[in-house]
């Protein structure tokens, strides 16, 4: 399985290299884990009426230089940003026995292992998908997972959040989930935050175990 890192890279740029990603795995390329991070930018599922879980105005957006994109993931409403790590997984579901519930769920278990080696206890909720942790005495999600499947090939995949500016995330209702917070790594372990390549070579090492 070929794992590459795309860097920093606009949404829309990483989305065209997820489709010739995605066109070779189709061809009987290799299996393909792409990582990035992207410029702010807000991404709008396919489920009907996202449109309502943004919360900023058009002033707010261009003030805080944040695009938003219509994206044909699954899901709501979500940021992506600088400090979050971004993987896009473009593999074949069939050789690897998953159904598409089986591989969110998958996933899940991807960042949960991830985040067990960096100290952090997190978990799923059963009203919704996603890796959970402790902030204080409340559940906020650490990681979004949002995903579609073409031709029985994946593409997107899951956000998870490094030392990401959680204040993004009052411009919309995350993942259309009222009075759910969100987290991160660096705000869950401060001065214990490990560098992203650490995380990213962790995250890499699961998925390619666990998927």
């Amino acid at each position: 399985m070929l794992i590459e890192d795309l860097g920093y890279l606009p949404y829309h740029q990483a989305w065209a290299v997820q489709e010739r990603a995605h066109e070779a795995v189709v061809n009987g390329g290799e299996e393909q884990i792409l990582f990035v991070e992207h410029p702010p930018v807000i991404t709008l599922g396919r489920r009907p009426g996202g449109e309502r879980n943004l919360l900023a105005s058009a002033a707010e957006l261009r003030a805080r230089n944040v695009a938003v994109v219509n994206s044909d993931r699954g899901g709501d409403v979500t940021f992506h940003g600088p400090g979050q790590i971004v993987v896009y997984p473009i593999i074949r579901l069939t050789d690897h026995g998953h159904s598409v519930s089986g591989y969110v769920h998958r996933l899940e278990e991807v960042v949960i292992a991830t985040l067990a080696k960096l100290g952090i206890a997190a978990q799923t909720d059963p009203a919704a998908i996603g890796v959970w942790t402790r902030d204080g005495d409340t559940l906020a999600k650490i990681c979004a997972i949002g995903v579609r499947i073409r031709r029985g090939i994946t593409l997107h995949g899951l956000a998870l959040n490094h030392e990401t500016d959680l204040s993004f995330f009052d411009l919309i209702v995350p993942c259309g989930l009222t009075d759910r917070p969100v987290t991160s790594i660096r705000r869950v372990l401060g001065d214990r935050t490990p560098r992203v390549e650490e995380v990213k070579k962790l995250l890499g090492k699961e998925l390619v175990r666990l998927i």
